[in-house]
């Protein structure tokens, strides 16, 4: 029975690279990072997969046979960083898929909306104040920005006047470039950002 496992893991490991694949699937076990690397690791990771509109992703951890006591302090670490994700909009739900790894659905981009807001740093009055920072985004997102815009002002029932349709394009593009890792920003990740964004309001989720 002991030497069927080894056999058993290999099959486990190939279901889940047949299931979600390497786009879809975040190994903290192979880097051995520490605790606090892993957690600013796996949150950049589950931001970025968001953006992309996966809707479940597979984190391993690794059981943490190692680690003093048995206890996986990655996993740990990762457990205790999931519901501050949910509070934020990043993350709808979560499971264990094995002993060492955890299966993460990722919430509609619109929950970004409705999420509290946060402040690190200065990092949100950066991004909200800075109308100017339109200017520099491409005709094609500035138009997508537009049209989340309008859906907004239309799900609240507020008149599209400019100034109006102006202020919520400033207020979208705060909050969602806000969201995107900064090692990944840029004004094609942007887009599809506002684009998923589009599509989940589209498909039922109201943006407010």
């Amino acid at each position: 029975m002991t030497r069927s496992k080894p056999k058993l893991t290999a099959l486990w490991h190939s279901l889940d690279e047949a299931t979600f694949g390497s786009e879809r699937t975040l190994n903290l076990r192979e880097s051995l990072p520490s605790a606090a690397e892993a957690r600013a690791r796996a949150e950049a990771w589950l931001r970025s997969r968001q953006v992309t509109k996966v809707e479940e992703v597979l984190v391993i951890t690794g059981r943490g046979n190692q680690s003093a006591g048995g206890v996986g302090i990655i996993r740990k670490e990762i457990l205790g960083m999931l519901p501050g994700l949910k509070r934020r909009g990043v993350v709808e739900s979560w499971r264990e898929h094995t002993p060492g790894s955890i299966v993460v659905k990722l919430a509609p981009t619109t929950a970004l909306f409705t999420a509290p807001k946060r402040r690190r740093g200065g990092e949100q009055e950066k991004f909200t104040s800075s109308g100017s920072a339109l200017a520099g985004l491409e005709r094609d997102t500035l138009t997508l920005l537009r049209q989340l815009a309008l859906m907004n002002l239309d799900a609240l029932g507020v008149t599209n006047d400019e100034p109006f349709v102006r202020k919520e394009m400033e207020r979208t593009y705060s909050i969602l470039v806000a969201a995107i890792p900064a090692s990944e920003r840029s004004d094609r990740t942007l887009r599809q950002a506002v684009e998923n964004a589009i599509d989940d309001a589209a498909g039922g989720e109201r943006v407010l």
